[in-house]
C-alpha cells in the first residue's frame, strides 16, 4: 500500500514490532485527513509506542505518504 511504501522508503520500519499499528492509524489518518498537520501525525499516533527509531522517520513516512496522496488526486 501506499502507506507501507512510504514507511519503506522514509527508513521508519525497525524492528517491526510497532510497525502494524502504526500502518493502520496512519492509514485511518490520512483517509480521514489529506494534508494532516504534525500535531494532527502525533495524535493520530499517539497510541503506538516506538522504541527503535524515535519518532522522526516515522513523522516523515506519514507526511511523504500525504504528499504522495496529494499528488495523485
Amino acid at each position: 500500500s501506499p502507506i507501507q511504501q512510504a514507511f519503506i522508503d522514509a527508513g521508519a520500519v525497525q524492528c517491526g514490532f510497532c510497525t502494524p499499528g502504526l500502518l493502520v492509524a496512519a492509514d485511518e489518518l490520512l483517509e480521514r485527513q489529506s494534508d494532516p498537520s504534525d500535531q494532527d501525525i502525533r495524535e493520530a499516533l499517539s497510541g503506538n509506542l516506538c522504541r527503535c527509531t524515535g519518532y522522526e522517520k516515522i513523522l516523515d513516512a506519514v507526511r511523504l505518504a500525504a504528499a504522495r496522496q496529494g499528488e495523485a488526486v
